[in-house]
């Protein structure tokens, strides 16, 4: 197991942006979306969040997106890049591992397509709505390739509240809902 520090708001890497993968399928990709499962998978145990990281988020300047969506087969994304955006735009609840105490409201698109690479270097597209709010965790992943925080998407600073508030007032409505196991 390869669990990684996850940088922290703050730190000038989690503001650069990524340079895109040249081979999917080379060991170093392998290895770097290993570690990025780890780490999601020891974040999501420890704290009942995380749904997605980006390598940025481990210190990887690299365009490599994780998720693992609850009761779905883990899913990297080389090079994903947002090719179509719906018009209408919805408000959601939103945070990051980089800065898990603090939560806020941000405006994305309801819909999107995401066009990427699998590990084995096909291309492949995506269309993205609000079922299982993969669309709003997609706009929230690729955004960290360019240097972007979900801080940086906030609709109002008085719908920045602390974790423990989230929980206490949002949790229940939220994609964040799932508890963590065993407390």
């Amino acid at each position: 197991m390869a669990v990684q520090p996850i940088l922290q708001l703050g730190n000038p890497v989690l503001r650069q942006r990524c340079v895109p993968v040249a081979d999917p399928a080379s060991p170093e990709v392998r290895d770097l979306v290993r570690d990025l499962a780890d780490t999601l998978a020891h974040w999501r145990s420890e704290t009942g969040y995380g749904r997605g990281i980006a390598a940025p988020q481990i210190g990887v300047l690299q365009r490599v997106v994780f998720l693992k969506l609850p009761g779905a087969e883990p899913w990297p994304l080389i090079n994903p890049e947002i090719v179509e955006r719906g018009k209408e735009k919805i408000v959601v609840w939103d945070a990051c591992l980089s800065f898990l105490s603090i939560f806020m409201q941000v405006e994305r698109h309801r819909e999107i397509t995401v066009r990427y690479q699998k590990l084995d270097g096909h291309v492949a597209e995506v269309e993205a709505s609000e079922k299982s709010n993969l669309s709003e965790l997609l706009q929230h992943e690729i955004d960290h390739l360019d240097g972007i925080l979900a801080i940086d998407r906030v609709i109002d600073v008085k719908t920045i509240v602390t974790r423990e508030e989230f929980e206490k007032r949002y949790r229940d409505a939220s994609p964040y809902a799932v508890q963590v196991v065993g407390r």
